[in-house]
């Protein structure tokens, strides 16, 4: 049967309906408006000037090049600021003659390089300040000058092998103990489980911890408490949709090689922050300092293998998996190596290890839920169980004493 025709009637009211739903999205906006006009143009009736300028300019590098100090700021004020004179010195600061590119005035949230033709002596120390023309002074201090190594193809290369060191192999490494953990009783595939719950619960911690740290250097307006939440919120629904995906499109993919794949994207984000670490200590030129955190991040992501594979302990699959899950877990390790040498920034850090930690979150409560779906809550408390998340966090504390910090 047909449909009636809508009347007259019925197709003026559905437009009125229409014109009264778009009226009621508009109208706040546009009141809204009004009243920020008015705002600007009238004000208030009160004095909002300040008694004194505010200004605040901070460092988010510096470059010792030969003969050339390079100072990366930013202006984080609420009002633009001018550069009118640059001391540097350690005890006793002097003038010198400097040049600012694009130029010495800086708009909110404005950058410049600061370029300073500087005799600097590798190893020594040096404070640098910056004196706006309303005589704000703004210092940062370099405990020990070192030349800051150039991009160039020996030096990406060198760093991407830096990142294969400390990432790739020493997980494959660790992927390597699969057929051992075959071997073990069935007893002990909770064991495996809850060691992995408690090598992430290390990771995460340290990832957060970190974060936090970077946080504390981010530049006041781009928030970097609110970042560490954005990171972490993303990275928890990321991974579940990733998880369902996986689930729906590969009919190989069991529970387990799905929650090894999940573990290994996790523990590559976090092994991202790693890389920017490292990246970043050789970009600053503390080239003892990525050395040392070389040796550490090597000794102590050995584990991290075992973690990947004990989802898969009692799954069969092919062997190209473990490829697969040997690259995800540690390749970012080489992104994030370059990203730091060439571009590390305490914001991208932040962003970095705050999704690492939210990952890691969202893989500890997976497979505690496929602890309990295999043998019940009470499997949670077991001995073995206890024992294995104990083990997890004594083994990272242990290998995380060898990282430098």
């Amino acid at each position: 049967m047909a449909s009636e025709p809508a009347t007259p009637n019925v197709v003026a009211e559905t437009r009125r309906g229409t014109t009264l739903v778009v009226a009621s999205a508009l109208l706040p906006l546009l009141l809204l408006g009004g009243i920020l006009y008015l705002f600007v143009r009238t004000g208030t009736g009160l004095n909002l000037a300040a008694p004194a300028p505010i200004e605040k300019i901070e460092f988010e590098r510096v470059e010792f090049l030969p003969g050339e100090i390079r100072a990366h700021v930013i202006n984080t004020g609420p009002d633009e600021v001018t550069i009118a004179q640059v001391q540097v010195g350690w005890l006793n600061r002097s003038a010198w003659d400097f040049t600012v590119e694009p130029g010495p005035t800086l708009p909110r949230l404005g950058r410049a390089t600061v370029v300073l033709p500087y005799p600097w002596v590798p190893g020594e120390p040096y404070e640098i300040a910056l004196i706006t023309a309303n005589t704000l002074i703004f210092t940062h201090d370099v405990e020990i000058a070192a030349e800051t190594p150039r991009a160039s193809a020996a030096m990406l290369g060198t760093l991407a092998l830096l990142g294969v060191y400390v990432g790739v192999i020493p997980v494959f490494l660790g992927i390597g103990w699969l057929p051992f953990l075959r071997a073990l009783p069935q007893r002990w595939y909770f064991f495996l489980l809850s060691l992995t719950v408690g090598l992430l619960v290390f990771l995460g911690v340290d990832a957060l911890h970190e974060a936090l740290e970077n946080a504390a250097r981010v530049p006041g307006p781009f928030q970097g408490v609110a970042l560490i939440l954005a990171g972490l919120s993303l990275s928890v629904l990321g991974l579940y949709a990733v998880s369902n995906w996986l689930k729906q499109r590969r009919k190989e993919a069991t529970g387990g090689l799905v929650l090894a794949y999940t573990v290994a994207l996790s523990i590559g984000l976090h092994n991202l922050g790693e890389g920017l670490a490292i990246g970043g200590a050789y970009a600053l030129g503390e080239v003892a300092m990525g050395t040392l955190l070389v040796l550490g991040f090597t000794v102590h992501n050995l584990t991290e293998g075992v973690a990947v594979v004990a989802p898969v302990v009692r799954s069969q699959f092919r062997w190209t998996h473990l490829v697969w899950l040997g690259l995800l877990a540690g390749a970012p390790t080489i992104a994030g190596t370059l990203l730091g040498a060439l571009a590390f920034n305490p914001l991208w850090a932040v962003l970095f290890l705050a999704i690492g930690a939210g990952a890691i979150l969202q893989v500890v409560i997976e497979i505690t839920r496929h602890q309990v779906r295999q043998a019940g809550a009470a499997a949670l408390v077991g001995g073995f169980s206890l024992a294995g998340f104990a083990l997890g966090l004594a083994v990272m504390y242990t290998t995380g004493l060898f990282v430098a910090v």
